[in-house]
């Protein structure tokens, strides 16, 4: 259900000039974080929660925390 919700929103997930150093860095990734976070939401196996005002991707021992009203990337974490 919550995951139809952000893949039905895609072109509105972006992050802000902080978070694309903060993912960058916690993720050890040098790839454009906007689109690595997506391409983990397409991800087949990933899994959406939603606690309070944010989402939760949960796959591939990643946790990605996206704002449920502005679609904003706030966080991704290593498990």
């Amino acid at each position: 259900m919550y995951k139809k919700v952000l893949l039905e929103n895609i072109d509105k997930i972006h992050t802000t000039e902080m978070g694309i150093g903060r993912i960058q860095k916690n993720l050890q990734i040098k790839d454009n974080p906007v689109n690595y976070c997506i391409l983990k939401l397409k991800d087949k196996n990933s899994i959406v929660r939603k606690k309070g005002k944010n989402y939760y991707v949960d796959v591939d021992g990643v946790l990605i925390t996206i704002n449920s009203s502005s679609f904003t990337i706030i966080t991704a974490h290593k498990k």
